[in-house]
């Protein structure tokens, strides 16, 4: 089996590659809340790592999203659309093909609060910063970026999640990604050079 692009780019305008799914290594996961995901086994290690890092600094985060299809794709668009309008759906969620939620490499995460409140939703994570200043840190180690930076929607064309990360397997690059605040567009056309 061929070995996987971890800086496969999949935005807007680069739709992910027809042989993605046959060079894939899939895990199922059950998160705490009892919903199952489909992710790529090596990024699900590593984020199983970074959780148990920030739950010793009393940070508790767990998967929310991963892995989705083509039609599950489609169908989060289409309730996006319904729900907030076009504008609000083009921001914050890609048609089916272009998710990097396609990829397995690609995770949504949700922030699990003492009384078991959960923030799940962008808008109200944003208000959460203290932490994601925290999760923001410690993911380089873990080999994870922040997939859509604050103040970098004209580059990636989605406004600014911190709850979705994205695993690159290479220490190296995540540091340098991170340390610059750069988008994987910047970093793979070297524009910030």
């Amino acid at each position: 089996m061929e070995r996987k692009d971890y800086l496969v780019l999949v935005n807007k305008q680069n739709k992910l590659p027809d042989n993605w799914e046959e060079i894939s290594e899939l895990v199922e996961v059950k998160n705490s809340f009892g919903k199952f995901l489909k992710i790529e086994k090596e990024t699900l290690e590593k984020f199983n790592e970074l959780r148990r890092v920030l739950l010793a600094e009393w940070v508790d985060i767990e998967l929310d999203s991963a892995y989705r299809s083509f039609s599950i794709q489609n169908e989060f668009f289409e309730k996006f659309k319904e729900e907030y309008g076009e504008e609000y759906a083009s921001n914050y969620a890609a048609p089916a093909g272009y998710s990097e939620h396609h990829t397995w490499l690609a995770i949504d995460i949700c922030i699990k609060k003492e009384n078991w409140e959960i923030i799940s939703e962008n808008h109200e994570m944003i208000v959460e910063l203290w932490v994601f200043d925290r999760v923001h840190k410690k993911m380089v180690d873990y080999w994870f970026i922040v997939r859509y930076p604050d103040g970098k929607d004209s580059i990636t064309w989605y406004s600014y999640e911190p709850r979705h990360l994205r695993y690159i397997w290479d220490a190296d690059i995540a540091k340098e990604i991170m340390e610059n605040w750069l988008t994987l567009e910047e970093y793979l056309n070297k524009t910030w050079k």
